[in-house]
């Protein structure tokens, strides 16, 4: 059988042992437990999955944080947040500042006419794509006049609306 996962010495082992009990909550007593019975107690991944009911790549991925970064390396909190961000939320808001006046202008705005201002504050092109969740981010949304068809006649449908019954309510 292969042998227990190899854990850094950052910590001796009494460091080892206060670490473990001063854990400031659950997760990361959890977190904790798992260099602690790999070090003291030689304990493969899965059997320590088992005891503390995580996966066995949750496991993996504890040991490895720990033997990259040492202790902090497990205090580390989720993946959220905006990895692969172009510019921040404060300079996107500033580009579109300068749309705000021209909307509230009553100017018909749309992506393609602030896709080249993105573009430029960037110094790269974007994909539209890009341009879209930008605008969703902001709370910006799709206010489109209502379609009409091209043939359509409004002399005649104003015509319609005064001359048609008015309707008694009743089917």
């Amino acid at each position: 059988m292969k042998s227990p996962a190899k854990i850094e010495s950052w910590l001796n082992l009494d460091e080892l042992s206060v670490w473990v009990r001063e854990a400031p909550d659950r997760e990361a007593y959890q977190k904790r437990l798992v260099i602690w019975m790999i070090t003291i107690k030689r304990l493969h991944a899965h059997e320590i999955a088992d005891m503390l009911q995580v996966s066995k790549q949750a496991v993996w991925l504890w040991v490895s944080q720990y033997n990259k970064n040492g202790p902090e390396g497990l205090e580390r909190t989720g993946r959220g947040g905006r990895r692969w961000a172009f510019l921040g939320v404060s300079e996107e808001d500033d580009i579109l500042r300068a749309f705000e006046k021209r909307a509230s202008k009553g100017e018909v705005l749309t992506a393609k006419q602030i896709k080249p201002e993105v573009e430029k504050a960037l110094g790269k092109k974007v994909s539209d794509g890009y341009v879209y969740r930008l605008l969703k981010r902001h709370n910006w949304r799709k206010v489109a006049p209502r379609p009409h068809h091209v043939k359509a006649d409004r002399e005649a449908q104003e015509q319609f609306k005064k001359n048609s019954p008015k309707s008694s309510g009743k089917h």
